[in-house]
């Protein structure tokens, strides 16, 4: 039987990460996933070229029952450290937006770079591999033996980097969570996040004309203490609402609660329809186009028309009351999705294995030995790199929790 200082299971971006940090520590580490292809996450993400971190990351990015989890792993490898590796490896990136680096290339340099780092670390790959069983040996050096695929393996640590169940099509399972299960660690349900949301199908029949119209709103949720706001591109579709504004209030959305929008946040329409009247004899849907797409203004104005408003008539006919209730109607937009996309849709999955059950400083669990790392963790970032920065970041707190604890042993 082979016996590893540490097995990791899961090559997506965490383990990855931590199998290349725990070699390159002096750590004998074998790297499984059931997958024949590594990283699928990364490979698609950011359009094709990933956005593999923020530079304004701290813990107040991200969700959790516990929300100073993160700040320890974090504050230890930040995004400037991940820069750093990023331009060891000679790869060109850029800022596109609030903090968002890509890479100039491809994701691929991002997948190249981790399995170098592997490479250099001696890390073993077994990729297309499964496991049938993880069992505890109480004790001693060899804590787990591990049936594989490719045979029986022990080591002294386990890390669970298996990631949630978003976007099954790529390979998304939730073995982290039964393992998690097996040995008696909490979950925190997981639930879809960073999602589209939909609505009811008859409710929303006015406004799946505008499928592919994009603008951008701000968007809350919330009462006065525990209010969240993004202001972000929002766009339609033929079921309900996506983009990254959507995405970003989706995280924090429940069944039953509603959203907030407003469709013009750079200017209070209530008084701007007011000034136009003075100005213009145009129809208050021709006004309405010099602040929200003339298409979202006509879809508006018939809604209102079939409630009984009188927007169908030129601005300087309508009275200072009508268009301060279409001003406040377009700032003020209250929504009640009925659901998401699901998993199928969301990039990354909220909740996970709770973080009561793990040390902030390791990532190790109550279990002795066993490491939980990314996403299968209840950590989740906002959209716009966090959640890669969590992954480099719970990862690197992982192998340097391991080295030392080996070192220790070896004393």
């Amino acid at each position: 039987m082979d016996y590893f200082d540490t097995v990791i299971v899961g090559a997506g971006a965490a383990g990855l990460f931590c199998a290349g940090v725990a070699g390159q520590l002096g750590l004998k580490v074998l790297l499984v996933d059931h997958s024949s292809k590594v990283a699928e996450k990364i490979r698609i993400s950011g359009g094709g070229r990933c956005n593999f971190t923020n530079r304004d990351t701290t813990s107040s990015q991200f969700i959790s029952e516990n929300q100073n989890f993160s700040r320890s792993a974090l504050a230890r490898f930040t995004p400037k450290d991940f820069i750093n590796l990023i331009e060891k490896h000679k790869i060109n990136f850029h800022e596109k937006h609030k903090g968002q680096l890509f890479c100039n290339n491809s994701a691929n340099d991002i997948i190249q770079m981790l399995l170098n780092e592997c490479d250099t670390g001696g890390v073993v790959r077994w990729h297309g591999c499964g496991i049938q069983a993880v069992r505890n040996k109480n004790g001693g050096k060899q804590h787990y033996e591990i049936d594989t695929a490719n045979g029986t393996v022990a080591c002294s640590a386990l890390v669970v980097a298996t990631g949630g169940l978003s976007i099954p099509k790529i390979g998304a399972t939730d073995w982290g969570y039964r393992i998690a299960r097996e040995y008696k660690l909490p979950i925190i349900e997981p639930r879809p996040a960073l999602v589209p949301l939909t609505f009811d199908t008859h409710a929303w029949s006015s406004f799946c004309q505008l499928s592919g119209l994009s603008l951008s709103v701000e968007l809350s949720i919330g009462g006065k203490k525990n209010k969240m706001s993004f202001t972000e591109d929002l766009l339609f579709t033929h079921r309900g609402l996506s983009g990254p504004g959507v995405l970003q209030i989706s995280s924090y959305w429940q069944q039953g609660m509603p959203i907030r929008i407003n469709l013009s946040p750079n200017e209070a329409l209530s008084s701007a329809l007011s000034r136009s009247k003075l100005n213009s004899r145009r129809k208050i849907v021709n006004e309405l186009s010099n602040w929200i797409p003339s298409r979202l203004a006509e879809t508006w104005i018939e809604q209102g028309l079939k409630m009984g408003f009188e927007w169908d008539k030129p601005i300087s006919d309508a009275s200072d009351k009508a268009l301060h209730a279409l001003g406040e109607q377009l700032s003020r937009w209250e929504l009640k999705p009925t659901g998401t996309e699901g998993f199928r849709k969301a990039e990354v999955t909220a909740g996970g294995v709770a973080t009561q059950a793990l040390s902030s400083q390791t990532m190790e669990s109550s279990q002795p030995g066993l490491y939980f790392i990314g996403e299968v963790v209840d950590v989740t970032g906002w959209l716009g790199g966090y959640n890669f920065q969590w992954a480099w970041a719970s990862a690197h707190a992982c192998a340097q929790a391991m080295a030392a604890r080996l070192a220790n042993s070896e004393s």
